[in-house]
């Protein structure tokens, strides 16, 4: 790779977790990044490092839905909720995803029952059904849902995909 990069010409940067600019080519925003009063926080890694916001740019519908929702879902509950994979900056292809290039998709982990902002399977004792199945309820009420993968049982409107057993994945409209 050149060392010679510019944010228009991203994949040519030395270094895929740099810190980066807010705002991408496309005019996407990067989602921010969690301030502890907003309702969600951000997991996710690139490239086995930390992402950093590398892979959260959203389009305008998918950052008004992921706020949104966060703010419903703080009315009700004190856990946040956790936001993973948007896109990368661009909409470049990903290393790790046929899809999330578009802006309009995100990964979210399901709800654990001890609050920890971790990991949890749909079949761990943490995991929370009746939580997770009304924070998917929450994007069906306030976003443009097309679809839903999810591995967790009885979960209405909701499909199963492959590797997805630890974070639903929410697709809008656009």
């Amino acid at each position: 790779m050149s060392a010679e990069w510019t944010t228009d010409d991203d994949d040519k940067c030395p270094d895929p977790i740099r810190p980066r600019p807010t705002q991408d080519s496309r005019g996407f925003f990067m989602l921010p990044q969690a301030p502890m009063d907003s309702g969600y926080y951000v997991y996710g890694d690139l490239y086995n490092k930390p992402a950093k916001g590398a892979y959260q740019y959203a389009h305008p519908i998918m950052m008004t839905a992921v706020l949104r929702v966060a703010l419903e879902w703080q009315a009700i509950d004190k856990r946040r909720i956790g936001i993973g994979d948007i896109s990368l900056p661009g909409g470049r292809r990903t290393p790790d995803h046929d899809s999330h290039m578009s802006g309009l998709e995100v990964d979210v982990r399901p709800l654990r029952k001890d609050g920890l902002e971790l990991p949890v399977f749909w079949w761990d004792a943490e995991y929370d059904k009746e939580g997770t199945a009304r924070l998917i309820e929450m994007f069906r009420t306030f976003a443009p849902v097309a679809f839903i993968l999810f591995n967790g049982p009885d979960i209405p409107f909701v499909k199963k995909a492959r590797n997805h057993d630890h974070h639903f994945h929410v697709k809008l409209r656009g």
